[in-house]
């Protein structure tokens, strides 16, 4: 794990870093019209028509190698298109929950890229560069400050992963905030290149209460990304990502207790993952290393 040392001022040592430069790619990334291309991919993607969501599947399996020995549904013919193929049902049994009472559990299939303590409010993006629990949390104070001196893991989602996200813990869910934001790439190449990456892009913020504390799930958009859902409110309505910050969770709605492993949503075409847990609550596991592969339902902590 990337580990740096303790800030004395997190704002001063953010302001202080040597940020990076951003390279053509990433530039271009910022002239493209990412809202209007999610749109043209979320239709694309949601389209029933025959030829075109069996041409995008067939060729996506081909491009990358994906295997559905472990689909609940391995017949990639039969699925009335490529977003219902893209988030599909893992068969019973696929991934194994570690049901220790102490045990966290991986959100996502995925790559780790980086996990670590939270450095004050101060959390590692990649090697070099650092946001804020703040930035994070996009002005909610009082949800941030649950999380200082706190604990983090950041899951990337390649497009040939399973794309449901999972409970780490059992908790009750508080708050679910969606946050607008941009909608660049989450790879490895981009996260190297732009400061506070994830505080830039569009995000849906899980608060729970668990039995140690507070933790939270953070479904960070990316390009190509048309839309979030959760298991609960279901898609994310478009009027509800044109008008800013809105809470999509109240006292009121009848699912709030989710067990470990339950299914909390996913991303229709993939992204990036962060799983925050309050401080002291818990460590992770020492063989943890930025660039393992998980998969949803190994232990990657344990309680305190």
């Amino acid at each position: 794990m990337n580990r740096s040392g303790d800030p004395t001022d997190t704002n001063d040592i953010v302001r202080r870093q040597n940020l990076p430069t951003e390279g053509f790619l990433v530039k271009l990334q910022r002239l493209l019209p990412a809202k209007f291309i999610g749109r043209v991919v979320r239709r694309a993607a949601l389209s029933q028509n025959g030829f075109l969501k069996e041409l995008l599947i067939r060729n996506f399996i081909r491009l990358y190698k994906v295997d559905l020995s472990d689909a609940k549904n391995s017949d990639p013919a039969s699925y009335p298109s490529f977003n219902a193929f893209f988030t599909r049902e893992l068969r019973e049994g696929a991934r194994p929950i570690d049901e220790q009472h102490n045990a966290a559990i991986s959100p996502a299939d995925g790559t780790l890229a980086e996990a670590g303590p939270i450095r004050g409010s101060q959390l590692i993006q990649a090697k070099g560069i650092h946001y804020t629990i703040e930035q994070l949390f996009a002005g909610q104070e009082m949800a941030a400050q649950q999380f200082v001196n706190g604990s983090f893991a950041t899951v990337y989602l390649a497009p040939y992963n399973y794309h449901r996200i999972h409970m780490p813990l059992a908790g009750t869910l508080t708050e679910s905030v969606y946050v607008p934001g941009g909608l660049l790439s989450v790879n490895t190449a981009t996260t190297a290149q732009v400061q506070g990456l994830y505080a830039q892009n569009e995000r849906l913020i899980h608060i729970f209460r668990g039995e140690q504390g507070p933790f939270a799930v953070i479904m960070v958009g990316a390009m190509n990304v048309g839309s979030m859902t959760t298991s609960w409110r279901g898609e994310i309505p478009r009027r509800v990502r044109q008008s800013g910050h809105h809470f999509l969770h109240t006292t009121n709605d009848p699912r709030s207790r989710f067990n470990k492993g339950d299914y909390l949503g996913h991303f229709n075409l993939g992204s990036t993952v962060i799983f925050i847990a309050g401080p002291e609550q818990l460590r992770w596991e020492q063989n943890l290393r930025s660039g393992m592969r998980l998969r949803v339902g190994e232990r990657i902590g344990t309680l305190n």
